[in-house]
């Protein structure tokens, strides 16, 4: 069996500790511009997630670009170069277009490379839910799933990762034309903590919305309840938004009602950010809620 690499992109929000100890996944860089400022995210070198709210709560908006077709050629000609086949598990093509631009690149350096094997797939799945789906995928690798095994895998399963997001603020929402002023100031003013969800499109959708944060904790709590296929896995993955506390509060109040399931906690980059702003709450587990 020919070796692979798996590679995603940084909307992933894959940070080291949640692959140690699995087979190596390969992170595209992305980039953020916040204060007049344009970063890379996703590199060493580049901005942290907690550097990135600092700067949103200072009063900085933030925008967000795909990837274009040169850096998929940075990033993957090497690996085909020296022999390795692709499987690249893309950010949604309901949030951006950064599949479309994966592709182009793809066909041509299939041309380039025809003895190898280069599978993109559109994840459907953002931020943590994204990196929840990657990492999982890994796990199949290190089992040995060869790449047209787990690209099969990741195709069946993709739309059994469920995402619940709360977003702690309307100010970055209101930028970002997601909702309207008169909405935002209402919201603001009930105290409202709107609950969003990754529908089947790979598109972010408002469900419901709950006053307070522990309330919008509740609600996060009971869709898991819902709909939560532990006999698919019973790994959890909660995400924030540089709000720690709000994260481990909500992996207590999981621990009390899942004891038997396995929680990892980890940052909400700046992709995703950028248009939820700090404070937000991600909940991604196995289901049929989607």
């Amino acid at each position: 069996m020919d070796g692979y690499q798996i590679f995603t992109d940084a909307t992933s929000d894959l940070a080291p500790e949640l692959t140690a100890g699995l087979p190596s996944v390969e992170m595209i860089p992305m980039n953020v511009e916040i204060g007049g400022t344009e970063y890379s995210y996703g590199s060493p070198e580049g901005i942290t997630a907690k550097e990135f709210y600092r700067l949103q709560r200072a009063g900085n908006f933030a925008t967000t670009s795909q990837i274009n077709p040169t850096i998929y050629f940075k990033h993957f000609e090497p690996c085909l170069r020296q022999g390795t086949d692709i499987l690249y598990l893309c950010f949604s093509s309901g949030l951006s277009g950064t599949y479309q631009s994966a592709f182009l690149a793809v066909e041509e350096l299939q041309q380039e490379y025809p003895e190898r094997r280069i599978i993109c797939i559109d994840t459907l799945a953002a931020a943590v839910g994204e990196g929840f789906l990657v990492r999982e995928a890994a796990k199949k690798q290190r089992e040995g799933l060869s790449i047209d095994e787990l690209a099969s895998w990741v195709m069946e399963h993709r739309l059994e990762v469920c995402h619940w997001f709360t977003v702690d603020t309307f100010t970055h929402l209101k930028h970002g034309g997601r909702v309207s002023g008169a909405a935002a100031a209402k919201g603001t003013a009930l105290q409202i903590k709107p609950l969003l969800h990754v529908d089947s499109e790979g598109k972010l959708q408002a469900v419901e919305k709950p006053r307070g944060r522990k309330k919008a904790v509740t609600t996060q709590i009971a869709r898991m309840e819902q709909g939560w296929k532990p006999e698919l896995g019973k790994s959890i993955l909660i995400g924030h938004a540089d709000d720690p506390e709000a994260a481990d509060m909500l992996k207590e109040r999981l621990l009390e009602q899942f004891p038997d399931s396995e929680i990892c906690i980890a940052y909400i980059g700046p992709i995703i950010g950028a248009h939820t702003g700090p404070g937000a709450l991600a909940l991604i587990y196995w289901g049929n809620n989607r």
